[in-house]
């Protein structure tokens, strides 16, 4: 009975060490983010944004869209210490256009992706974006997609942009669930990523997002990041199987699949 008991004793002074030392960390990495992280963070974006809309205004707009974000991307993990782990590059043909998909975590899908995925192409992501100052003109500049979904035509130049992308060699970056998860779990996929990689009969390769929504989430967008470790796997990509709208169906449903089941089993349906 003594012996249990000093057991127990022994175990609860560990765990308040435990809870003492996470607690600490917490705070100092709070104030690190919002002393030192912070004014980089907001340096560096305007930076990257003036950099990328000035270097696709003198051409070459395919290089100045993605260097520059690329090492803004890396940057920005880095400066907050995240360990971040990638699998599967091994997967990517050079010289090779894929429509990626990937699930949504958080914000910070959007850096991890550019800083780690190591392959140069064009988001299609929400025209809210645009509005956003320096950034959206840059996105713009750098002929990233705007998928605008208020009327017929406006979704036909969508679509339209992003097969001419593809056309050129090109690949795109989709988030089939259309916004990011309040969860962590995956919602379902919408077929325009599909659609185009059906039309043109490209590879689709799904990638998981493991870490960003314990990073932040979508409902602590105006809080500090959280310290946590991240994943990018790039699973083996594979090409439509026939053409129309089975075919779709069919890649959204394998993509899903895929996604599922390298996420976090705490994030798993």
């Amino acid at each position: 009975m003594t012996q249990n008991r000093m057991t127990r004793q022994a175990n609860g002074s560990v765990n308040q060490k435990g809870t003492f030392w996470s607690g600490l960390f917490k705070v100092f990495y709070s104030l690190y983010a919002l002393f030192i992280y912070l004014p980089i963070f907001l340096l560096i974006s305007l930076l990257t944004a003036l950099t990328t809309l000035i270097g696709c205004a003198l051409g070459n707009g395919h290089f100045w869209g993605y260097y520059p974000a690329k090492i803004w991307g890396w940057l920005v993990i880095r400066l907050l210490f995240l360990p971040v782990h990638v699998e599967g590059r091994e997967h990517l043909l050079p010289n090779q256009s894929y429509v990626f998909v990937c699930n949504h975590q958080g914000a910070f899908d959007i850096f991890l992706v550019y800083g780690f995925l190591g392959r140069n192409f064009k988001w299609m992501m929400k025209k809210g974006i645009r509005k956003i100052p320096f950034i959206g003109v840059a996105c713009e500049y750098a002929r990233h997609i705007f998928v605008d979904k208020s009327g017929a035509s406006k979704i036909k130049k969508t679509y339209d942009q992003a097969r001419e992308t593809l056309k050129e060699g090109m690949s795109l970056v989709v988030f089939p669930e259309g916004a990011r998860t309040y969860d962590g779990r995956m919602r379902k996929f919408r077929r325009g990523a599909f659609m185009l990689a059906d039309e043109l009969q490209l590879p689709i390769c799904p990638i998981t997002i493991n870490g960003s929504f314990d990073v932040m989430p979508r409902t602590n967008d105006w809080h500090f990041p959280t310290w946590h470790p991240l994943r990018l796997t790039i699973h083996r990509p594979f090409m439509p199987e026939g053409q129309g709208k089975k075919s779709e169906q069919e890649m959204i449903d394998e993509s899903f699949s895929i996604i599922h089941s390298a996420l976090a089993d705490e994030y798993k349906m």
